[in-house]
């Protein structure tokens, strides 16, 4: 184990709304909501002043709404967000070379690896931290939590119990005093049905499980999950940071605002969602070998398939046969709110390009079993009979997570995460958290309501750049004419840089101010006004007292 606290963990305190404050002073210290804005939207995370009001990540917008109505909700923009995240991440580099992040606003740090290790005690590594949170503020005007401790698993507690805007340091030898109060759900590993099996025999703090025979818990839990749980309570954890991580899979999912029950229908979204998901697998150089379908019915029972190919694969064509391959195992009955597509067991190659120079020979096409412009079979047991592979864009205004994560497709069941990376977590209230990312890869969202769809057969570009998490994103290019959402980055010919503050029966509503300004006047225009376009995000500037 360490002698010193050398392990650094940050989090971001309420990481999306807390951009969003800071790019819109008019909303700060007012409570915003970023997620979803439609009825079957998820709050990707909330400020504290929405906080207060028992809003938290992973509610339904629904019930954020009626927890909170005068609240501001916003679609997400990760295009800003990355950008800071890449301020903070560069800002964690200058203390160490080995800096693994969790998500865009959450990562560990070696101290020890950096050019401060030969002469870190508990002192340098205090003094380190608070450094880093007073240049993160200055640099993005944002405030960041800090936990510092001997291990991966006590930091990370450390900077939940220091949320928000504090830090906490755990000297070696001081980790029972901070993990024994805790309830068991704090300790990584420990879920619902973990923490249920461990109440049923009187375990509810980490010390009653510090304190149980490890034998016991082996009996309860199995060998490598028992002792694990028993090293943890003690505060045992041996694990490096590592700098990269590899993604363990690669999953696209929409959430839909009307319940999708006719087949044609279906096999067209699951068209656009495995073409997207292969347009990742691509992008990040990777093959899969097991293909996963999520089905989420109206009533939130959630139905998943998979199959395992013999190699691993990146071809369109034997992702999408088999996708449509385990959804005809599907009863359609009721519809479903969510489809998703996924690719695990992922590999740095794909078989097929072994035989890249066969041509495979494919048998002509019968009657009824024509391939069409979206690349699915009229006939295909999926669609039933006289099916084809078109149909409507997808009018969910707030619909898809897609995620390169520890895990499959999903709208996000966890704890109080932003769900932006690879895998990780962001402003949690929970302290499991794996997986890791550059920021390249952050999704793009709400940056333009009237960017044109993808041909037949070609996916429009989504607003999304990667993947980082299960977090509900507005595809633009999908309504056809223009939209605007709460939260948009727009500018108008007279009026300069603003925000959409809501529309509709025809008229946007629109603030202009910037992230410098005071609160700026509010103007109302019509919805295709030739002078109002959607814009860029504007980077960040430290609050001046004086424009607050």
């Amino acid at each position: 184990m360490r002698t010193t606290p050398g392990i650094l963990h940050l989090d971001m305190d309420a990481f999306y709304a807390s951009v969003e404050q800071a790019a819109k002073p008019s909303l700060r210290g007012k409570a915003v909501i970023v997620g979803g804005v439609s009825g079957r939207g998820v709050v990707a995370t909330a400020s504290y002043e929405a906080r207060v009001f028992g809003v938290r990540s992973a509610m339904s917008t629904a019930e954020a709404r009626r927890r909170c109505p005068n609240a501001a909700f916003l679609i997400p923009r990760f295009s800003a967000y990355r950008e800071v995240s890449e301020q903070v991440m560069a800002l964690l580099g200058e203390l160490s070379p080995l800096v693994e992040p969790l998500s865009l606003d959450e990562a560990f740090v070696d101290l020890e690896a950096g050019p401060y290790g030969a002469e870190l005690d508990t002192a340098k590594a205090t003094r380190l931290a608070e450094r880093l949170r007073a240049d993160i503020r200055a640099t993005t005007g944002l405030t960041a939590s800090v936990g510092l401790a001997p291990s991966k698993l006590v930091a990370k507690i450390a900077s939940e119990a220091a949320k928000p805007d504090g830090l906490v340091v755990v000297a070696p030898g001081e980790e029972r005093a901070l993990l024994d109060p805790l309830p068991v759900r704090a300790l990584w590993g420990v879920g619902p049905a973990t923490a249920d099996a461990m109440r049923k025999v009187g375990i509810t703090t980490v010390a009653d499980i510090a304190a149980t025979d490890p034998e016991e818990l082996v009996r309860l839990f199995g060998q490598a999950h028992g002792r694990a749980l028993h090293e943890h309570a003690l505060g045992l954890d041996d694990r490096p940071v590592v700098a990269e991580r590899d993604a363990k899979s690669i999953s696209v999912e929409d959430t839909f605002e009307v319940d999708l029950a006719d087949r044609t229908r279906i096999a067209a979204e699951l068209d656009r969602l495995t073409a997207r998901c292969v347009e990742r697998l691509r992008a990040a150089g990777r093959s899969g070998r097991t293909v996963v379908v999520k089905m989420r019915r109206y009533d939130f029972s959630t139905l998943t398939r998979s199959e395992t190919l013999r190699a691993p694969t990146d071809d369109l064509a034997v992702v999408r046969e088999t996708v449509h391959r385990l959804a005809a195992q599907v009863d359609f009955t009721g519809g479903f709110r969510l489809l998703g597509v996924g690719v695990t067991s992922l590999a740095d190659f794909a078989q097929q390009d072994l035989f890249a120079g066969q041509e495979e020979v494919e048998e002509p096409a019968g009657e009824g079993d024509t391939e069409t412009a979206a690349g699915a079979r009229v006939g295909d047991p999926l669609k039933g009979d006289g099916g084809t592979g078109g149909g409507p864009d997808n009018p969910a205004d707030e619909a898809a997570a897609e995620t390169v994560a520890d895990g499959g497709t999903g709208e996000r069941d966890g704890r109080d995460h932003e769900p932006d990376t690879v895998g990780g977590s962001g402003d949690s209230d929970g302290p499991g958290a794996s997986g890791g990312a550059d920021g390249s890869g952050a999704r793009e969202a709400g940056q333009g309501g009237a960017e044109p769809s993808g041909t037949a057969g070609e996916p429009a570009a989504d607003p999304e750049a990667g993947a980082y998490g299960r977090v509900p994103v507005f595809h633009p290019g999908r309504f056809g004419a223009t939209r605007w959402l709460p939260g948009q980055d727009v500018h108008h010919a007279e009026h300069g840089p603003g925000w959409v503050q809501g529309s509709g029966v025809g008229r946007v509503t629109v603030r202009f101010e910037t992230p410098g300004s005071r609160p700026g006047r509010i103007r109302t225009f019509p919805v295709d006004d030739p002078d109002l376009t959607p814009s860029s995000h504007l980077p960040l500037s430290p609050p001046d007292d004086s424009t607050s």
